[in-house]
């Protein structure tokens, strides 16, 4: 007899198959492998989106910089990966080309609802056929277009949503339950590149993570609409102060 593996028992073999109630286990599979990195926060505030990443460093010897967590698609539109990276590597490559279709096509740039949607159903039909496999990683898209900023989350199930603040990968609940209590809609991005670093490095885990390096990109007047890095001086401030409120409560 064949030994069923995990708690799927036979029905989490394919993507194609449901199990009696109502569930497919590969997609849920895939979910969970979105946690096997550090995790991404994005905010959307009053003057723009910030998007951040708890990049961890597993080896000394890499370059700074490398294995890049923040991409951008188009130069109004910005992604944050997490979980396996060259899987979402690919739903970047993919969104950059339904970005430079759609402005070939209309002669805009594409806004942020069609690319989350276009992304979204790209990433469901995976989980449609028996030969493909779900994506093991989630996107934040952060865009700018006419009607202002948007940030959108696509999961690997194929569903997409909008948010003014949301966190994916490892440290999601925790992330969540700190964003929840920030007033974005009156932050600036200045502001909320302190409050995605603290976030960040609050959620992150010293016993179990080693080392990471914080990310941060940003769409807002500052950058002149585009997706671009935050300025090193203004990350390496965000940082500092991020690692001081740390310490405070210890010091009590």
């Amino acid at each position: 007899t064949c030994q069923m593996s995990s708690i799927g028992t036979g029905y989490d073999l394919y993507t194609t198959s449901y199990s009696p109630d109502g569930r497919v286990f590969q997609v849920e599979y895939a979910a969970k492998a979105v946690e096997s990195s550090g995790t991404a926060v994005g905010v959307r505030v009053k003057d723009g989106v910030v998007l951040g990443f708890e990049k961890l460093i597993v080896s000394k010897m890499l370059v700074e910089g490398t294995c890049k967590r923040l991409m951008t698609v188009d130069e109004h539109v910005g992604i944050a990966v997490a979980g396996l990276l060259a899987d979402g590597r690919q739903l970047v490559n993919r969104a950059r080309d339904e970005a430079a279709s759609y402005r070939e096509f209309y002669g805009e740039p594409i806004p942020g609802k069609v690319l989350a949607e276009r992304l979204a159903g790209f990433v469901h039909a995976y989980t449609m056929y028996w030969s493909v496999r779900p994506f093991g990683s989630s996107v934040l898209v952060a865009a700018k277009d006419k009607d202002g900023t948007s940030l959108w989350v696509i999961e690997p199930s194929g569903l997409t949503y909008n948010y003014l603040g949301a966190a994916i990968g490892k440290g999601k609940q925790a992330s969540k339950v700190e964003l929840e209590k920030l007033k974005l809609s009156e932050m600036t991005c200045r502001e909320a590149v302190n409050a995605v670093a603290r976030i960040i490095y609050s959620v992150h885990d010293d016993v179990k993570d080693k080392d990471f390096e914080l990310e941060l990109s940003w769409i807002c007047e500052e950058s002149d609409w585009k997706h671009q890095k935050v300025p090193s001086d203004l990350v390496q401030k965000a940082a500092q102060e991020a690692k001081a409120a740390l310490e405070e409560p210890a010091e009590d």
